[in-house]
């Protein structure tokens, strides 16, 4: 294959597959957030208050429901007393059992604080896609509650309270927040919680003698936001159900209960409402992001002004509760459950503000002390604002689209907006308040669906037009790898007026409707692939049909083709199985312990002479098989980490043990191929010695912080110096170079295996070994069942197979073979390898599955971007183990260096496609989460693939393999070797002509 048909085919792959990736925020989470709606407020006489004066807002980052309310023993027990459990928030529970309302707040899945705040604040749910933007100094480009207060004071991240203050009306908004350094994850987060809460304490300790501020404070409509986010840092730093985690629950109801006295002594007045809750949850590994529902469930509790007392059921259980309270002892107290958007319609009402314009958010009136009368007007108001951005949406789609279809709930003239709104009034007018709370409830329930119809307006169009592409890439795949590896490009496309016409007329059609529709650019990328791909499956016809003649040509017999049709169901069935294995693990355990005995189904002979390779690939079988049966949530072992560094050290000094063994290809008999190289070998002593400069420094490290005594700076330091030296050792290694395939795996594996052992917090370091024997196992078996194969010979004679035949019929020779059905298979194990490498030591599918505790080696401070980069690294180590073994295995199967890679990014969409049509923006939260992240990770995986291609071919540069073709390639002799094997063709044209 020539560079630059192979260039354009990993350009395409790569850039398709980005692009279409986006398209599942285009079809199932657009942005919710439009302008121009009109302000809507419970009307009251000039003398009626508003529930509350104020409203201050308490956001735990990052705590549990159930760990708000359980009874554990005190954290740092004095006594045998402490040993018994109690209530860890008991201000906080005295507020549930006396003053004021409680439930369980559900969020939405990205279960981040960006989103969970947006959510709490604004009273909406951003697309998705929004955690990407970050954090910090984004503003938000939507209406607020703090927008919408006279005045907010805030206190606490520096990555939060920013995007609110610049998002509001220039000085409504006043955001106090420390400096990023004290987000130390080697340090005790308390310090955070107390940094906001004596801030507090100095802001009205001003205010008595600040004339300016006493009087702004002691306005109307005023918010005070808290943002703790201690309990979030320990949370990530000792896991949720740790003693730092428990205690600092005990600080925040501590710090919650100065607050609430400090205030109530200021004003005096009772006239301040108070909520506390959280942004997101936190599930048991320390992490949130996805829709798990210890990540899904907060705390919310009201209390103060405007706020209902408990309701009570002594001696029965309250409703509302279920198994998941069943341990609060809180069942005689009734349970009020919310979504997370009703926090903003519930302090909106409280402070007595307009409800955020972009909120759609269902005030819960069980929260509320109002008479009916109140209720009913704040439920009708309530439905007026969702209504309203109903209404502004659906003319914005009205304006965009040829052929509107409205809304049936609301497009009818009784069933207006206007009229529906117009009766509820009516209702209120004559008294009918509780039938007025219904119809409204009724109409918001209703302004939702609109307000999902139109977001889901255009779904079938897309979706069809999605799936179409995915399978245009498919066919357009698979017709190049044959045309250029079946075929060896000696057909050329062959393309028709009519054929052209079609294709174009079909573009220009869809990109005159997607004007006329206004429709996002986005989707005119989404057109062009289809026909792209399809005009060109449509002109490479003829080598479909030459394809077919030479990789089918030999099955002719009916039991030839019923076992052709059985192995093409069981390939598409490890596909799918697949799919399965992105939800059970356990998939990928059956199918290495299936693969184990691969060598048995090429005979008894096979096994005898190829016994302790069959069994290193056995072994190594199994040993995959087990890491997909323990837990991916895992806690830090300093020990597991101390084994899987021993052992790779291990596996370098006996490599430099037995070389000559290992380069003579595993025989005692032979000599190997290559002579020794002493700078080489030192270079090798020197990466065995970083991987134990690594483990001293990662044990040092790890202890340290979980003593609590921070990351000492020495250790930082030579953490980032291993790092760095050992990925640049391969450059070392050119000075005095070993181009041994065998001996470039072992450099490739010392490289990465002190990265591995700093990253790593469990049993990731033993994966890393049974990963690397396995790839080792495979390369060389497969190199052996080609050759002992019956069809070996057929496959070792189209090494030198055809590219063009002369007059005579005899087929003139190319540097690599063509591939065959045999290499589908080989691309097969590839491809659940991969998956292999995704999943074996954790669900990478899930955001949740990240911990920090090995990056807070290296980066102590919180900085979401450059950890995640750190996660990256690890997570990429086995991809680069996978590239190198795979270039390897194509040098020795002596197809074109690509060749297999382009065969894995054809069929990888055959998952990308499932999982499309499985993606859910309703439902649980959980399940909302997984099936994205599955849709993306399926859908990079071309993307990747893409990549190691162009890494294997760094990592295999010059590399020797015991293969004719291979080696004359690698030492740029193809035009010699093409041509000493064109004169033997001639030499056998003549004979023929003689003949």
């Amino acid at each position: 294959m020539t560079g630059a048909p192979r260039f354009r085919f990993l350009a395409i792959a790569v850039i398709f597959h980005l692009v279409y990736i986006f398209s599942i925020f285009d079809i199932y989470f657009i942005s919710p957030i439009v302008s121009g709606m009109r302000l809507f407020q419970i009307e009251r006489p000039e003398t009626a208050k508003a529930p509350a004066d104020r409203l201050v807002l308490f956001v735990g980052d990052g705590l549990r429901a159930d760990k708000a309310f359980q009874s554990h023993p005190e954290p740092y027990p004095k006594s045998n007393e402490d040993l018994v459990p109690r209530p860890l928030a008991p201000f906080l529970r005295s507020k549930v059992l006396e003053d004021g309302t409680f439930g369980v707040s559900h969020t939405r899945v990205p279960t981040e604080s960006r989103p969970g705040h947006v959510a709490l604040i604004a009273g909406l749910y951003e697309d998705v896609s929004a955690v990407t933007t970050g954090w910090k100094m984004n503003p938000v480009d939507f209406d607020s509650l703090f927008n919408r207060s006279r005045h907010t004071w805030s206190w606490g991240s520096p990555d939060i309270l920013p995007m609110f203050e610049h998002g509001a009306v220039p000085g409504r908004v006043d955001a106090f927040t420390y400096g990023a350094e004290l987000e130390d994850f080697s340090q005790d987060a308390l310090v955070l919680d107390y940094w906001v809460f004596d801030h507090v304490k100095e802001l009205f300790a001003e205010a008595r003698t600040n004339k300016t501020l006493h009087d702004a404070l002691k306005q109307d409509k005023v918010v005070f936001f808290l943002h703790l986010l201690g309990l979030d840092t320990t949370g990530h730093s000792y896991r949720p159900y740790s003693k730092e985690y428990l205690h600092n629950i005990k600080v925040v109801d501590q710090g919650v209960r100065e607050i609430t006295e400090l205030i109530g002594s200021f004003y005096n007045d009772d006239r301040t409402a108070f909520v506390f809750t959280a942004d997101h949850g936190m599930s048991d590994w320390g992490s949130h992001g996805d829709g798990h529902p210890d990540n899904t469930r907060t705390p919310l509790i009201a209390w103060g002004s405007g706020v209902a007392k408990p309701q009570l059921y002594p001696g029965e259980i309250a409703p509302g509760h279920d198994e998941y309270s069943s341990d609060w002892a809180l069942d005689h107290v009734r349970r009020h459950d919310v979504d997370q958007a009703d926090v903003a319609a519930l302090m909106s009402y409280l402070a007595g503000v307009e409800f955020p314009v972009n909120s759609v958010g269902e005030l819960p009136l069980s929260f509320l002390t109002a008479d009916v009368k109140e209720k009913a007007e704040a439920s009708l108001v309530n439905a007026q604002s969702i209504l309203e951005q109903y209404r502004v949406k659906e003319e914005k789609k009205k304006t965009a689209e040829l052929r509107y279809r409205p809304y049936q709930a609301l497009s009818d003239n009784d069933l207006s907006p206007e009229n529906r709104v117009a009766g509820i009034r009516q209702l209120i007018d004559a008294g009918h308040y509780e039938e007025a709370i219904e119809e409204s409830a009724a109409l918001m329930k209703i302004g939702l669906g609109g307000l999902r119809y139109l977001q889901t307006y255009d779904w079938l169009f897309l979706r069809a037009l999605i799936t179409i592409g995915y399978l245009g890439w498919i066919a357009f795949a698979l017709t190049t790898v044959i045309d250029l590896h079946v075929l060896h490009g000696r057909l050329r496309p062959s393309r028709t007026l009519v054929g052209s016409l079609v294709f174009s007329s079909l573009l220009a059609a869809l990109y005159a409707s997607f004007v006329i529709s206004k429709s996002p650019i986005t989707y005119y990328a989404y057109a062009f692939f289809p026909v792209f791909f399809w005009e060109e499956v449509y002109a490479r016809r003829n080598s479909l049909v030459a394809g077919r003649k030479q990789l089918f040509g030999h099955v002719t017999s009916g039991g030839g083709i019923a076992s052709l049709l059985f192995n093409g169901a069981l390939y598409v069935g490890i596909l799918e199985s697949l799919a399965l294995g992105y939800i059970h693990r356990e998939i990928l355990t059956i199918l290495f312990i299936l693969g184990a005995f691969w060598p048995a189904a090429h005979g008894l002979s096979f096994l005898q002479k190829h016994a302790s390779l069959s069994t290193t690939w056995f072994l190594s079988c199994l040993a995959m098989s087990t890491f997909t049966l323990l837990p991916a949530l895992k806690t830090e072992d300093v020990n597991l980490i101390l084994i899987g560094g021993g052992l790779m050290v291990v596996v370098g000094i006996l490599y430099l043990i037995l070389e000559d063994f290992v380069l003579a290809d595993f025989s005692w008999t032979e000599k190997p191929a290559s002579r020794q190289h002493h700078l080489s070998r030192t270079l090798v002593g020197i990466q065995i010695g970083l991987t134990l400069l690594s483990m001293a420094i990662t044990r040092s490290s790890a202890l340290s912080l979980q003593a609590k005594q921070g990351l000492p700076y020495g250790n930082q330091v030579m953490g980032w110096v291993v790092l760095v030296v050992s990925l640049l050792m391969p450059l070392a290694h050119r000075l005095q170079p070993n181009n041994h395939y065998m001996h470039r795996l072992l450099v490739i594996f010392l490289t990465c295996a002190p990265t591995f052992v700093i990253l790593t917090i469990s049993y990731e370091g033993l994966f890393y070994l049974a990963f690397s024997a396995l790839l080792v196992s495979w390369v060389r078996l497969e190199h052996v069942v080609q050759n002992f194969s019956p069809v070996a010979p057929a496959i070792n004679k189209e090494a030198n197979g055809p590219i063009t035949e002369s007059g005579a019929g005899v087929k003139l020779p190319a540097p690599f073979r063509p591939l065959t059905l045999y290499d589908a298979r080989v691309a097969l194990f590839f491809f659940v390898l991969l998956q292999a490498a995704f999943f074996s030591t954790g669900n990478v599918a899930s955001v949740s599955s990240f911990s920090l505790e090995s990056v807070n080696r290296l980066i102590p401070v919180f900085d979401p971007f450059s950890q995640g980069a750190m996660l990256i690294l690890k997570l990429m180590i086995p991809f680069a183990l996978i590239s190198a073994n795979l270039g390897i295995l194509n040098k020795r199967l002596g197809v074109a260096p690509s060749a297999l890679f382009m065969i894995v990014m054809a069929i990888s969409d055959i998952l990308t496609l499932y999982f499309f049509w499985v993606v859910k923006d309703e439902g649980s939260w959980l399940e909302i989460g997984s099936t994205i992240s599955h849709f993306v990770i399926a859908s990079l995986l071309c993307v990747f693939v893409a990549a190691l291609e162009s890494v294997s071919a760094m990592f295999i540069t010059g590399v020797e393999v015991n293969n004719p073709v291979a080696r004359v390639i690698t030492n740029g002799a193809v035009a010699e070797m093409l041509l000493e094997k064109t004169n033997e063709a001639v030499d056998q044209i003549s004979a023929t002509v003689d003949h």
